[in-house]
């Protein structure tokens, strides 16, 4: 099937499994029936050995398009994101992350509204664990324009892992902005605030993995940092009013404190008004 060109951007890190790289590349290349026109993997710092010998071999495969940007130091998610959109070679971008699986019919349903004017598609997304056949909760986003502009006053609205936008749209709104964990939140909140015109596509399109430490690494005290400074920004720019952003500490934050047990019970519950929804 033929489309517009566009790239995909996968970063990599120190911490990333080669096994779930090496499956997460053929999720985006090989098994999708509207295949990129690049993969841009950006390596985020020196990495083991392991992980090295997998990222020369995703580079050397045959009949896959595949650059690799390697950074000489550990960045962060958001500046390494922003060096990769500086080198992809294409205005479509499809986001993915290296222990994602994207399945196969997911650029064929996105991609097309992205070349008819959209400039930020998401999708649902199912949980698993480790095995990809024993696939758990659908995580269902907002799917309209203004649904997605309600729910981003206490959420993000998208799926981080399973968007493609316009990198034009993306630079308009200023880019990806460090902030740990939330970094995708402030972009998205920032792009809709310019007027990005924006939707979620209600079918799963991408496995997302809950492994050992994903509710962890929702919470404690540098996270619940990372979140009053995200309502400070949002309420900086007038995207929430002051009783909004009030709420957001409160209840957001709270969650960020919680163990992480009651947080993996709260999560739809409190943080999103007990509808499943996405990660952020």
């Amino acid at each position: 099937m033929s489309a517009a060109a566009f790239s995909v951007l996968l970063p990599v890190y120190h911490r990333d499994d080669p096994g779930h790289l090496r499956r997460a590349v053929r999720s985006v290349t090989t098994d999708q029936t509207m295949a990129p026109s690049e993969l841009l993997v950006v390596q985020d710092g020196p990495v083991g050995d392991e992980l090295e010998v997998a990222l020369t071999d995703v580079e050397r495969a045959p009949g896959l398009r595949v650059r690799r940007v390697t950074l000489p130091e550990n960045v962060g998610l958001a500046r390494a994101l922003e060096v990769g959109l500086s080198e992809c070679a294409h205005d479509i971008v499809a986001r993915m992350d290296a222990d994602d699986i994207s399945l196969p019919r997911r650029f064929e349903l996105q991609v097309p509204h992205v070349v008819d004017g959209m400039d930020l598609v998401g999708s649902a997304i199912q949980e698993f664990e480790d095995d990809e056949t024993r696939a758990g909760v659908v995580r269902v986003p907002p799917l309209d324009a203004a649904s997605i502009q309600r729910a981003a006053r206490i959420r993000s609205p998208f799926n981080h892992p399973s968007v493609v936008y316009r990198r034009q749209a993306v630079a308009a709104a200023g880019g990806y902005e460090d902030l740990p964990l939330l970094e995708d939140y402030w972009l998205f909140a920032r792009m809709l605030d310019e007027g990005a015109r924006s939707m979620n596509v209600p079918e799963p399109l991408l496995l997302y993995r809950v492994g050992e430490g994903a509710y962890a690494r929702r919470g404690g005290r540098a996270v619940l940092r990372s979140e009053i400074e995200l309502q400070r920004r949002l309420r900086q720019i007038r995207f929430t009013s002051r009783s909004q952003a009030l709420r957001n500490v409160a209840v957001r934050g709270a969650y960020r404190l919680v163990p992480e047990p009651a947080r993996r019970r709260l999560y739809r519950a409190l943080l999103l008004g007990g509808r499943p929804g996405p990660v952020s």
